[in-house]
């Protein structure tokens, strides 16, 4: 079985549209998303009929959760921009989405963690600055699911981490949409990946084992950036066209 993994879209249509004319070369027997699919000052309603249209499993993110109940948040926010400009049908299909999903006996989805969609499963913040957690923590934050292979996102870092202590293996394929943000959750910080690039994961079962490798697609990320500024999002435009988060120094 080959898989894509893709995850954290955040609005980025011409990211998306990259990846799926990439993906015609892959020849997948699947694609899976895992959340935050629509938030962001670019293109959340087109993002959402395109994805609509792949019928991909999807597992919801923690903003695909939070942009349902943004009509409060003001526009100038990532999820009230959002919430403002996705149809019906699009927020109907939002609400559907389940938290996890149990893909197969091998292969369990989530966007978080397991159990939380707005917690990291593989890094771990100290004052300012995320840093890959140890084997001990991120076996922790599993909280006892045990499916040999465990597909998540949220961060936008790609990680393939192999615990020795339990024989599984966590896949996170980046971010599509997003290479750089940052969060005040559970202090502030920023996560940057260095590069503009769309990312996403090929996952394949072979007679041996699984096989792991990260995809880097290039797409026109200043017609991106330029929606954010259009949109008000000066940090957002700086984030798509570097992949790091804040002025260049």
């Amino acid at each position: 079985m080959k898989i894509a993994v893709v995850s954290d879209i955040h609005g980025n249509l011409p990211a998306l549209e990259a990846v799926l004319a990439d993906l015609k070369s892959e020849a997948t027997d699947v694609v899976v998303n895992l959340g935050d699919c629509v938030s962001g000052p670019l293109w959340p309603e087109e993002t959402a009929q395109l994805l609509m249209e792949q019928e991909w499993p999807t597992v919801r993110g923690n903003h695909d959760r939070q942009v349902l109940n943004a009509l409060s948040s003001p526009e100038t926010t990532t999820d009230g921009f959002s919430i403002r400009r996705l149809s019906e049908t699009s927020k109907q299909w939002l609400a559907s989405l389940q938290p996890t999903i149990r893909f197969s006996e091998e292969i369990f989805l989530c966007h978080g963690t397991p159990t939380h969609d707005n917690k990291y499963l593989t890094e771990q913040v100290e004052g300012s600055k995320a840093f890959l957690a140890d084997e001990a923590t991120i076996a922790a934050a599993l909280e006892g699911e045990r499916s040999p292979l465990i597909c998540c996102g949220h961060t936008h870092i790609p990680r393939v981490i192999r615990l020795t202590c339990t024989g599984q293996t966590i896949v996170n394929p980046g971010s599509i949409g997003l290479p750089a943000y940052d969060d005040d959750q559970p202090l502030w910080h920023k996560m940057e990946i260095g590069s503009p690039h769309a990312r996403y994961a090929i996952v394949q079962k072979t007679g041996i084992g699984w096989f792991f490798y990260e995809k880097v697609v290039t797409y026109d990320w200043q017609k991106a950036a330029q929606q954010a500024e259009q949109n008000g999002r000066p940090t957002w435009a700086h984030s798509l066209r570097h992949g790091f988060f804040g002025p260049l120094s």
